[in-house]
């Protein structure tokens, strides 16, 4: 049983190994990068089972999702790290002569609490691993108790690979993560709800701890299709995407707006993508991802049965494998209760538009919390990329899904209700450093013109200086 007084030591053991210094050093840093590679290319077939066991994930997608993903994120922070870590030297500006020389250094926060949720239990534990030690901290991860499994080989890997004074994995519910909380961390990154993003920035505020938080979004994100989109080609990514861990994806599409001038042409597509994928049932289809647990499960199919009417493809579940069909709502207003929150499993409202109203689309979108992701598909580029600077969302693509996030050298985070903070590369480095600026001060050459009294020449040069 995890006890207040087991994570206070294991966070006082972490506190007495960072204060002796030895992750303030680049070398040490990346041989611990290297080891956490090992790690998961030794352990690559246990969780691969594992994400079998809690997900229904087929091996590929283990791959490409976690395994593959994690491996290059680490290559790509060993390769850039001493070049991001360098401090930076800045000219201090005449007004400080003669000390002109300042630097800024990148210096790790010290003890770390990492929170990971469960659809992604190793890339969203060790992938905010990799920054955590990149930046010379120590780490605390929450792991999910709803992915059991993968918490279980996630312990055999940290623990086989790092004592427990530099990395430890904490399991349990979420009175486990309070005590996390409580114990008093120098930085904490939590992955999941927007809900519960709340609750971590209210519990952090106790300590003023600073914060991270890759939240879904309270309305989901949205998928714009216009009549001049190429609607085989968008069909084809949707579909992929969405079923896709069962949409147990924060990036995931919740919600596709389409012109109605092209909506029906558009959905027998969908519906023929669905069926070339995955075959013509789901459900007895071994590669086809099932929800984490019988409550998602069972909320699901409780929104599902209230637009039964309206289910145009799928709505079948199976609640012993716990897989429930991809399944297509049409048509869906954009004030409707299923469009008003994140989903987070296979359901797909299709709400129509008028394509030349898609201003007052876009309105109704702003007009809610900000979404994680916006997809946009459509041949008038120009239009797309006005979309994409003028409104807010964490990240997006124009005429793809969801690979706006594999991109090497580039922030993925939310803002407002979709979260705060960025990671992946040198942003991740970033997100778990604070810079530090010193002025390096000169004893020769100092002017009295900041000292009393100010008055004759030194006031006119003060004047001038102000000038």
């Amino acid at each position: 049983m995890i006890t207040q007084a087991y994570i206070n030591d294991i966070l006082d053991q972490q506190k007495k190994f960072f204060k002796t210094g030895k992750t303030l050093d680049l070398s040490f840093r990346i041989r611990q990068l290297k080891r956490l590679k090992c790690a998961v290319i030794q352990y690559e077939e246990e969780i691969k089972n594992a994400l079998a066991k809690d997900l229904g994930r087929h091996g590929a997608e283990a791959y490409f999702c976690d395994i593959g993903t994690i491996i290059l994120e680490i290559n790509e922070t060993i390769e850039g790290l001493r070049k991001w870590a360098k401090p930076e030297t800045h000219f201090s500006g005449l007004t400080c002569f003669p000390s002109i020389i300042t630097k800024v250094y990148k210096m790790p926060y010290g003890n770390t609490l990492i929170i990971s949720p469960f659809n992604f239990p190793f890339t969203l534990s060790l992938g905010v691993l990799i920054p955590a030690i990149a930046g010379g901290n120590t780490a605390v991860i929450k792991a999910s108790s709803k992915s059991s499994y993968s918490t279980q080989v996630l312990k055999k890997v940290v623990t086989a690979f790092f004592p427990t004074k530099y990395v430890a994995v904490i399991d349990g519910g979420h009175d486990v993560a309070d005590m996390c909380l409580e114990a008093g961390f120098d930085k904490i990154f939590y992955t999941g709800s927007p809900k519960v993003g709340k609750h971590v920035m209210e519990m952090a505020s106790k300590n003023l701890t600073p914060v991270a938080l890759e939240l879904g979004g309270e309305n989901g994100n949205w998928c714009i299709v216009r009549k001049d989109a190429n609607l085989r080609d968008a069909a084809r990514k949707i579909a992929f995407f969405k079923m896709l861990n069962s949409g147990q994806i924060c990036i995931n599409i919740n919600q596709i707006a389409v012109a109605s001038e092209v909506a029906d042409r558009f959905i027998e597509l969908l519906k023929d993508e669905f069926k070339r994928q995955i075959g013509d049932d789901a459900l007895v289809n071994s590669e086809y991802p099932h929800l984490i647990s019988k409550s998602a499960y069972d909320k699901c199919k409780s929104e599902c049965d209230l637009y039964k009417d309206r289910v145009i493809y799928g709505g079948k579940g199976d609640p012993l494998s716990l897989r429930f069909q991809p399944t297509i709502i049409y048509p869906v207003k954009a004030d409707e209760p299923i469009v008003n929150h994140e989903l987070f499993n296979p359901l797909l409202p299709i709400v129509p538009f008028e394509d030349n109203e898609v201003d007052k689309l876009l309105n109704t979108i702003e007009s809610r919390h900000h979404g994680l992701a916006l997809y946009i598909f459509t041949e008038n580029i120009d239009w797309a990329q006005k979309v994409m600077t003028t409104m807010q969302f964490g990240g997006g693509c124009i005429n793809e899904v969801c690979l706006h996030m594999m991109v090497k050298g580039v922030p993925f985070g939310g803002t407002g209700h979709s979260g705060m903070g960025a990671y992946h590369g040198k942003w991740g480095f970033m997100e778990f450093t604070h810079p530090t600026t010193v002025l390096v001060g000169s004893s020769r050459f100092n002017l009295p013109l900041r000292e009393h009294p100010y008055k004759g020449i030194k006031l006119g040069l003060i004047r001038l200086f102000e000038k």
